[in-house]
C-alpha cells in the first residue's frame, strides 16, 4: 500500500515538472506577445487545462495497457520509470530546452519495463496493427514513433499555411488595427491552446497512476482496504471495454499540472516566445490554433503527442512565413537535439534505476 501511494507522489511530482514544460509550451505564445500577463495566462492555463483534463481518456489508456506488458510493471518499476522521466525535464529545463516531457515519460516506461524483464524486448509493445485503420493500432510504433513523425510535420505544415494565408487577408490592414484584432482573438486561441493540452497531456500521469492501480488490484493489494478507501481499486476493464479513469485522478492531475507551470514555465516561455523567433499576436494566434488542433487530433485517436512538438514546430512555420531568416537556426538545432535524445536518454536512466535497485536488493 505504501508503495502504491508512492507511485502516485512521483506521479504527481512528474506532473508538476511537466508543468515547467507542457503547460509553459500552451501559453508561451500569449505571454511572449504580451496579449496577458504572465498571471494571466497561467489563470486562464488552469481553467482550460481543468476542463481539457474531463474531456475523454484515450491517451491515458495507450499509457496504461498500450505501450509494455503490464505483467512486470510493478510499482517500483513505476517510480524507476517517473523518476527518470522527471530528472531528464528538469536536465531541459534548467537549460530552457522545450523537450518533450511526454516522450521522456514513455522512454522512461520502456527502459523500466525492459530492465524488469531482464533484457526481453518482447516485454515492449512495439506494434498491434489495428485490422480497421492504422491510427487505431497499438504500440510504440502506432502511438509514439508515427505521431512523433507527423504532429512535427503537421504543426509545421499548418502554421505556414496559417500564417500564409493571414498575410494574404491582412495585406492592406493598418498594422495597429491587426495588432488590436489579434490581440483579442488571441485569448480564444490561447484558450483553445490550454484546453487541447488538458486532453492530452494531463491524461498521461492519469495513464500510469491507473496502471499502478490496477496493478495493485490485481495483485490483491486492496482486497482488505477500509469502505472509504474503496475509490483506489481499479480492476483491468475486460476485452473490448475501455478504461475509465476515475474523476478524482483527472482533478488531481490537472491541478498538480497547473501549479508547475505558476512555479518555473518562465524558462520555456523566453525560449519558445522570445529567443526562436519575435512573435506579434497575429503569429501567436496563428501558431497556437494550429498546434491546438493537431493536439485535438492526437487526442481523439489516443496518441501522446508531445506538446512541445506541436507549438515548437507551429511557431517555426510561422517564423519561416513571416521570412526564413526570421528563425534563429542555432536555437533551433538545441531543441532538435532535445528530442532526439529524449526517449533514449530517460529509456537508459530508467533502465540503470531499475538495475540500481536490483543491486540495492529494493526489487527482487
Amino acid at each position: 500500500m505504501t508503495l502504491i501511494l508512492i507511485v502516485v507522489l512521483v506521479a504527481l511530482v512528474f506532473t508538476y515538472i511537466n508543468g515547467f514544460h507542457d503547460t509553459a509550451n500552451s501559453i508561451a505564445t500569449v505571454v511572449a506577445t504580451k496579449v496577458l500577463s504572465p498571471r494571466q495566462a497561467v489563470m486562464l492555463a488552469a481553467a482550460t487545462n481543468l476542463l481539457g483534463a474531463f474531456m475523454g481518456s484515450a491517451v491515458a489508456t495507450t499509457i496504461a495497457s498500450g505501450l509494455v506488458d503490464p505483467k512486470v510493471v510493478t510499482s517500483e518499476i513505476l517510480i524507476c520509470a517517473l523518476l527518470a522521466a522527471t530528472f531528464w525535464s528538469l536536465l531541459t529545463w534548467w537549460f530552457g530546452l522545450p523537450s518533450s516531457s511526454s516522450h521522456a515519460l514513455v522512454g522512461g516506461l520502456c527502459g523500466a519495463a525492459l530492465a524488469a524483464a531482464h533484457h526481453d524486448w518482447a516485454v515492449i509493445v512495439w506494434s498491434d496493427p489495428s485490422t480497421k485503420h492504422w491510427w487505431l493500432g497499438k504500440g510504440l510504433l502506432w502511438k509514439v514513433v508515427t505521431p512523433m513523425i507527423i504532429s512535427p510535420v503537421a504543426g509545421f505544415t499548418l502554421g505556414f499555411a496559417v500564417m500564409g494565408l493571414m498575410y494574404f487577408w491582412l495585406r492592406h490592414w493598418r498594422p495597429a488595427t491587426v495588432n488590436r484584432l489579434f490581440g483579442k482573438l488571441q485569448l480564444f486561441s490561447s484558450a483553445y491552446m490550454g484546453l487541447s493540452h488538458g486532453t492530452n497531456d494531463a491524461q498521461k500521469t492519469m495513464g500510469i497512476i491507473a496502471l499502478a492501480l490496477m496493478t495493485a488490484t490485481t495483485a490483491g493489494t486492496f482486497d482488505h482496504l477500509p469502505g472509504w478507501l474503496s475509490f483506489l481499486s481499479m480492476p483491468e476493464p475486460a476485452a473490448g471495454q475501455k478504461l475509465q479513469i476515475a474523476v478524482w485522478i483527472k482533478v488531481l492531475c490537472a491541478l498538480t499540472m497547473c501549479a508547475g507551470t505558476a512555479a518555473g514555465g518562465w524558462r520555456i516561455i523566453k525560449t519558445l516566445g522570445h529567443k526562436m523567433v519575435r512573435l506579434q499576436p497575429v503569429h501567436g494566434c496563428a501558431a497556437e490554433t494550429s498546434a491546438a488542433t493537431v493536439l485535438s487530433v492526437a487526442a481523439y485517436f489516443g496518441m501522446p503527442v508531445s506538446t512541445t512538438h506541436a507549438i515548437t514546430t507551429s511557431i517555426m512555420g510561422v517564423g519561416c512565413a513571416k521570412r526564413f531568416n526570421a528563425l534563429r537556426f542555432n536555437v533551433v538545432e538545441r531543441i532538435l537535439w532535445a528530442w532526439v535524445l529524449t526517449i533514449p536518454a530517460s529509456a537508459l536512466m530508467a533502465y540503470l534505476l531499475v538495475q540500481l535497485a536490483r543491486f540495492s536488493g529494493w526489487i527482487g
